[in-house]
């Protein structure tokens, strides 16, 4: 039995119940595949297309296989006017990828994020929920450098 299976198994096929089974789900495995939506859509005798439709709107379903280490770039008030989108461009520049992408090796993921609370280290990032402040270019470089080798900065 697949996890997406057993984590539909504990979830009755109420259709009210549709949005809890897709959390249970992207919990589990991280985001949600097609295969898992095909799987949910059986579950609840509905169509793909419904859960999909379901799945694209709200936009806590990721839809996309986290990387190994979840990089959340602070872009609030104090990180975005200290310099959040420069963070955001080294990251992008360094790894290829964008907000809401993973790098080709799996590694990474990316997520802008509103506020992490740690204004006072601003600019932040976390990675896997460890947070990074007060971050220039080399600081950066050298916590995706550490987290590539498989070590933490």
């Amino acid at each position: 039995m697949s996890t997406v299976a057993a984590s539909l198994k504990k979830i009755e096929p109420d259709r009210s119940n549709l949005i809890k089974a897709l959390q249970a789900v992207q919990e589990e495995e991280g985001y949600i595949s097609n295969e898992a939506i095909a799987e949910v859509a059986r579950h609840f005798t509905v169509s793909v297309v419904e859960v999909e439709g379901v799945v694209s709107f709200y936009a806590q379903f990721k839809r996309v296989k986290p990387g190994k280490f979840k990089i959340s770039v602070c872009d609030g008030t104090a990180c975005h006017i200290k310099g959040a989108s420069l963070v955001i461009g080294w990251i992008s520049d360094e790894l290829g990828i964008k907000g809401g992408e993973t790098d080709n090796e799996g590694l990474f993921s990316l997520e802008i994020v509103a506020c992490l609370g740690c204004c006072s280290l601003a600019p932040v990032i976390s990675i896997n929920g460890k947070v990074y402040g007060n971050l220039d270019r080399k600081g950066l470089l050298k916590i995706l450098k550490d987290h590539r080798k498989g070590g933490a900065a």
